[in-house]
């Protein structure tokens, strides 16, 4: 799959809040980082139904938030109306990848496919045999970031038991995104690979 299968937008911060008389408002960031917040020139928010664009009038970083000012908002009681919604700009404006860094978004459909390396260390090519599951999220837990797979009911090496949940549908497994447990990714070609089978139990 080529790389324009990427996600062109994506969800940078949310709304926790009004802050002061002007229609500011409290942004917590996805990533963690709020520099990048700086260089925005533009915004959508959403509530995941309705969605508006606003022209960014200010942003001002403080400990551990940002507090933002768009402009048509212009008290505290219209900032609350947005309380909760997603901020979303367009890839260029999203926080700068390090190495060994995804978006969650271009994560999110990615097929995940189980063989171990080649000789020659590199990830051997993908075929439907060895795919058993799909990216479907990717959250945060106790002691880092979980990948969110739901397993493929057409896997033919996977016991139903595993493979399956009690109603009979597809099983959805959570697997630590550490380097034990997931190998290659491949953003361009959508594919994320598994080390072991048996985390998948």
């Amino acid at each position: 799959m080529a790389s324009n299968a990427m996600t062109e937008r994506f969800v940078v911060g949310i709304v926790r809040g009004s802050h002061g008389i002007t229609g500011e408002f409290k942004v917590e960031s996805t990533s963690g980082e709020y520099g990048h917040f700086a260089s925005m020139e533009e915004v959508a928010l959403t509530d995941g139904t309705a969605e508006k664009t606003f022209k960014v009038e200010s942003t001002k970083e403080a400990a551990s938030t940002l507090y933002m000012k768009l402009a048509g908002i212009n008290s505290p009681e219209e900032a609350a109306r947005y309380n909760r919604w997603k901020i979303v700009v367009p890839r260029k404006n999203a926080h700068k990848l390090q190495k060994n860094e995804w978006y969650i978004e271009d994560l999110k459909g990615c097929s995940v496919w189980y063989k171990k390396e080649t000789a020659d260390n590199t990830a051997p090519a993908i075929d439907e045999n060895s795919v058993v599951g799909t990216v479907t999220n990717v959250t945060e837990g106790g002691s880092g970031y979980l990948v969110e797979i739901l397993l493929s009911e057409a896997c033919s090496f996977l016991d139903d038991s595993i493979k399956l949940n009690k109603n009979g549908g597809a099983r959805t497994v959570f697997v630590p995104f550490k380097d034990q447990f997931i190998g290659k990714v491949d953003i361009e070609n959508k594919a994320m690979q598994l080390m072991h089978l048996w985390i998948l139990e």
